[in-house]
């Protein structure tokens, strides 16, 4: 199986806009999903979207995709680009949160079963993500409420933390610990039963049942 990659079309860059935080949380979420500016040595190049053929797909709950590109800083100099220097960034934005932890943690385990591929669980700038390596490509995935966060490329060792941490700012990441090994994140079809708050029978303690309870079919003895 191979993911899909953004091909660096030599777009113009926007204005840089780095990896800092507003004052007093975390960034917020891009108006289009991803980052249209400079991470750091990281140079924006392009935006594709919304794309609605998603990898991580959930019944029920439709999901389209945005895309950016980034270059090195280097090889916007030498005017030359090679794997290595070029990372895409996937949100996937669903029309609702449910289910999307378990879909994720379902298509990771899939990959996982595949010889092509080595997924491990991680933790990055402190959020827990899974790491995807194979088939000459690197990608760091987890998810966040109602999106799904997938950042690397063809050509590289390893996903730069920066760029990661950057996007785990804005999204931040909801896969639980033992993803891969552990019970699957419930559905949203797993709701508890709904329990009888009503006392068990007792004979020796019967009470009236207020529910059925008619007034014109209880007579009151006379003294």
């Amino acid at each position: 199986m191979q993911f899909a990659a953004v091909i660096f079309l030599g777009a113009l860059a926007l204005g840089g806009v780095g990896s800092l935080t507003g004052c007093g949380g975390r960034a917020p979420v891009p108006k289009r999903l991803v980052v249209e500016g400079d991470l750091g040595s990281w140079k924006f190049r392009r935006f594709q979207g919304p794309l609605v053929d998603v990898e991580v797909w959930i019944e029920g709950n439709r999901g389209e995709a945005f895309t950016a590109s980034y270059i090195t800083g280097a090889a916007e100099q030498r005017g030359h680009i090679e794997d290595k220097d070029l990372v895409n960034v996937f949100v996937t934005q669903y029309a609702k949160p449910e289910g999307v932890v378990r879909a994720t943690v379902k298509f990771a385990r899939r990959l996982a079963q595949e010889q092509n591929y080595q997924v491990e669980e991680t933790k990055i700038a402190g959020e827990r993500a899974l790491t995807i390596n194979g088939s000459s490509e690197s990608w760091v995935l987890w998810p966040s409420h109602q999106y799904v966060v997938k950042i690397g490329g063809r050509g590289l060792t390893k996903v730069p933390d920066a760029m990661v941490e950057s996007y785990a700012e804005r999204f931040p990441s909801q896969l639980p610990g033992g993803a891969l090994e552990g019970p699957l994140p419930p559905s949203p079809d797993d709701t508890p039963a709904k329990q009888d708050a009503k006392d068990p029978y007792d004979p020796k303690n019967p009470k009236p049942d207020l529910d059925r309870y008619d007034p014109k079919k209880v007579k009151i003895p006379e003294r």
